[in-house]
C-alpha cells in the first residue's frame, strides 16, 4: 500500500552509482529507512534530487511500507517546508547537525510517534527562524527537552535545598553525590531554568556566555551517556563550541 507521510531526514548514505539509502523519522511509521534509486545523477538542467535528502530536510512523500522488510521505497518526495537559513547559515547549520547527531544516537526503534515527530520538526521550525540570541541556546534547551519523549527527562525539581544535578539520576538532589558527574550553583539553576522553557522564543531570555554553555552541554551529553543505551562521544559537539565561539 502507499501511505502519504512528512518525514525528517536524519542520515543519509550513499549507494551504488546513483543512489542513497536515507533513514528518515516519518509522522506516520516513526524511524525508517529508504532506498532511492538515481537521485545522485545530475539532470540535463544541472540539478541533482540528491539535495533533498540532507539532514535536517522536512519532506512530503508517499511511501511503499512493509512491516517485514528493513528497507522500504519511496514512491514520491517533495519538499513540505525549505528552510531559510538553517542550510546556509554556519552558526544554524551546526546547531541543527547537533541536533541531527542527538536524534541518530536516541531514534531506535520504527515505532510511530506523532507527539516527538512534532516536537523535532517544530524544533526545526524554530531554529530556521530564531534570532542571534536564542540560536546559541538553542542546542541545550533541545538536549533537555528531547528525553522526554523516551521517558528520561531530567526531574524540574531544583529547589534552594535541591541544588544539586544528579548526572546519573536526572534529579535535583540536597547533598553532593559522591561521584563527579553533576552540577551545582549556578549551573544547577540554569539548567532548572532551560528545563522550564515550554517555547525556543524564550530562550533569549536566558543571558549564558561560551563557557557556561561549554560545561552544560558536556553535562548533558553525560547524562545522555548514563540513560541512552549505546550512547557515546557526540562528534559533532566540538565543532559546534568552536563555531559558537566564533560567532
Amino acid at each position: 500500500m502507499v501511505h502519504k507521510t512528512k518525514g525528517i531526514v536524519i542520515r543519509t548514505v550513499k549507494y551504488g552509482e546513483t543512489s542513497v539509502i536515507v533513514a528518515i523519522y516519518t509522522e506516520l511509521f516513526g524511524l525508517q529507512s529508504y532506498i532511492v534509486n538515481g537521485v545522485r545523477m545530475t539532470s540535463k538542467k544541472g540539478s541533482s534530487k540528491a539535495a533533498l535528502f540532507q539532514p535536517p530536510a522536512i519532506l512530503d512523500m508517499e511511501v511503499y511500507h512493509n512491516e517485514l522488510k528493513n528497507l522500504q521505497r519511496i514512491k514520491e518526495y517533495k519538499w513540505a517546508i525549505l528552510y531559510q537559513n538553517i542550510f546556509f547559515h554556519i552558526v544554524k547549520n551546526a546547531v541543527a547537525l547537533f541536533m541531527v547527531e542527538l536524534l541518530q544516537k536516541c531514534l531506535k526503534q520504527p515505532e510511530p510517534n506523532p507527539d516527538l515527530y512534532n516536537f523535532i520538526e517544530d524544533a526545526f521550525l524554530h531554529l530556521d527562524k530564531s534570532g542571534e540570541k536564542a540560536v546559541g541556546n538553542f542546542p541545550l534547551f533541545f538536549a533537555l527537552h528531547l528525553p522526554s519523549f523516551f521517558g528520561i527527562r531530567i526531574q524540574d525539581n531544583f529547589s534552594e535545598r535541591r541544588s544539586y544535578l544528579d548526572l546519573r539520576e536526572g534529579l535535583f538532589i540536597e547533598e553532593q553525590p559522591r561521584h563527579p558527574d553533576f552540577l551545582e550553583g549556578e549551573f544547577s539553576y540554569l539548567t532548572a531554568q532551560l528545563l522550564r522553557v515550554m517555547v525556543p522564543d524564550e530562550l533569549s531570555e536566558i543571558q549564558l556566555n561560551q563557557e557556561k554553555r561549554r560545561i552544560l552541554l558536556h553535562a548533558y551529553q553525560t547524562f545522555y551517556v548514563y540513560h541512552v543505551q549505546e550512547f557515546n562521544v557526540l562528534k559533532s559537539l566540538p565543532v559546534l563550541q568552536a563555531i559558537l565561539s566564533d560567532s
